[in-house]
């Protein structure tokens, strides 16, 4: 892989991994009402399990582009379009109402076994192996999801801090309507070097 693909997938990583969606508003609401120290084991959850989801998936994937290589093509097209279509959607979303929670924050194993049901994740995590395991090799696929490590370091604790500054930050929509078509531009910017 090529220094401008590496640095394309790392933005692309941060980008699908920071944009609003089920684990940051979770983050965000467990910062809030537990505060940072009590929600690292939920950050830990989602930054060790979904990469490990990603390298399952990648590794499934591999064995279906052996199959059917046709479908590595389908299933680029396919992301690329669900990518665009995600970036419209970060662009023009509302303001999240506070979220409410009671009880106690997600332990390690039930933000981990979140990953498998998020929809999100999913397509994330087979975006990124089609879009940047081109190759197909466990190398690659590796790269993918240790790429996914590092960025959920950023990630998760940037959603979990916000939820702590909840009330200043998000109590101006504008502010979050700013940030939102940020990420939308990033998430299309990574896209470029794939799509040439």
């Amino acid at each position: 892989m090529t220094l401008d693909l590496i640095l394309a997938l790392a933005g692309f990583c941060l980008v699908t991994v920071i944009t609003p969606g089920p684990n940051n508003f979770m983050l965000l609401a467990s910062g809030a009402n537990f505060g940072f120290r009590r929600t690292v084991p939920h950050m830990l959850g989602i930054g060790l399990g979904f990469p490990a989801m990603v390298l399952l998936v990648g590794l499934g994937v591999m064995r279906l582009f052996d199959a059917w290589p046709v479908s590595y093509t389908v299933l680029k097209v396919l992301s690329v379009l669900y990518m665009i279509w995600l970036a419209w959607k970060i662009a023009h979303a509302a303001p999240p109402a506070e979220a409410r929670t009671g009880g106690r924050p997600l332990t390690f194993l039930q933000a981990a076994g979140f990953q498998w049901v998020n929809p999100k994740a999913w397509s994330m995590g087979l975006g990124a192996i089609t879009l940047y395991a081109a190759s197909r090799d466990l190398t690659a696929v590796l790269l993918v999801a240790g790429m996914y490590v590092a960025v959920a370091v950023v990630s998760t604790t940037s959603w979990t801090m916000l939820g702590q500054q909840m009330g200043r930050i998000l109590a101006r929509p504008a502010r979050l309507r700013v940030f939102n078509r940020i990420m939308a531009a990033l998430l299309l910017i990574t896209l470029v070097p794939v799509m040439l």
